[in-house]
């Protein structure tokens, strides 16, 4: 049976850049097992599955697969979706758009505010849908360095320690002291489970305050050996757990509060994701991830 899918970039406004994105529409009818096997042939962070929504108010049900696995939410996947069915249905001639997404996702239902502007990408930005929260004690950053391949000198900066939280999944969070540290640290595939653990989001994500953009707040890497994906170009769903980090060591004041991250650029796949934060009496309240999204091919999957 042909199902149409598209490829696009997200978290990004040149095409073969960011995070690329496989989504299959008029999942109807394909098992879990056949879900995860299409994931596989795409071999990409992340392939979305669109099905009808439960909700007569939502826009889609959406499952989303790693090569190895089903996710609960993720940002690239929402994000790129989200463009994707706000293109289709209101792109073309129709001008400048804002639109409302609402998919149905494992986590819950995730809000999205689209913004589609003649002959530029499309822009999106959800409501985290589940607030990042501590979710373990991290690993001594002598187990942590070694998993890396860095120093234990070369892991921490200012007050920032490795962190453990959760927005929808879970990552550990590696504070590195610099762009020259970040740009040598790998996966050690014999030292990953003394340094991040044997389950299956034994994630780590690496941020330093250096950057390579000015305007940019972090620079960062995702590496999650276990999870099928040696390294992500764009993790939007380890950006909104990165919320509790910065709220943690930054001591975040009263308001609202734009973090901008980038990502990829050691993989030649630069992605840019916005983050912002609502603190309000001392406490995490709201956050919500945003980026570009472009299309980069369109097709039939013949399964």
């Amino acid at each position: 049976m042909p199902r149409a899918y598209a490829v696009l970039d997200v978290f990004t406004d040149t095409p073969l850049a960011g995070n690329p994105l496989a989504v299959v529409q008029g999942a109807e009818g394909l098992e879990d097992d056949r879900m995860q096997a299409i994931a596989r042939e795409f071999n990409l962070s992340e392939t979305v599955f669109v099905l009808p929504p439960e909700n007569p108010a939502s826009s889609a049900r959406v499952r989303i697969f790693t090569p190895a696995q089903e996710l609960p939410f993720a940002g690239h996947p929402t994000v790129g979706t989200a463009v994707l069915l706000a293109t289709d249905r209101f792109g073309g001639d129709n001008g400048d758009v804002d639109a409302v997404v609402v998919l149905e996702e494992t986590v819950g239902p995730v809000r999205c505010g689209v913004r589609l502007r003649s002959e530029k990408p499309g822009y999106a930005e959800f409501d985290v849908p589940k607030l990042a929260k501590p979710c373990g004690e991290a690993r001594e950053k002598e187990l942590i360095a070694a998993a890396l391949s860095l120093e234990p000198r070369e892991i921490g900066f200012e007050n920032h320690k490795p962190s453990m939280f959760d927005a929808g999944v879970p990552y550990t969070f590696v504070p590195v002291s610099g762009l020259d540290a970040i740009a040598r640290a790998h996966a050690v595939n014999r030292a990953w489970p003394s340094g991040f653990g044997t389950e299956q989001h034994s994630n780590a994500f690496l941020y330093c305050r250096e950057t390579l953009h000015h305007d940019y707040s972090f620079h960062a890497r995702m590496f999650g050996p276990i999870f099928g994906i040696r390294e992500d170009p764009a993790t939007g769903s380890a950006v909104a757990a990165f919320a509790g980090v910065v709220k943690a060591f930054d001591g975040l004041t009263e308001g609202t509060h734009l973090i901008r991250v980038e990502q990829g650029y050691e993989m030649g796949r630069p992605s840019l994701i916005d983050l912002e934060v609502d603190i309000s009496k001392g406490a995490l309240k709201a956050a919500r991830i945003g980026g570009k999204a472009v299309i980069v091919s369109r097709g039939e999957l013949n399964v």
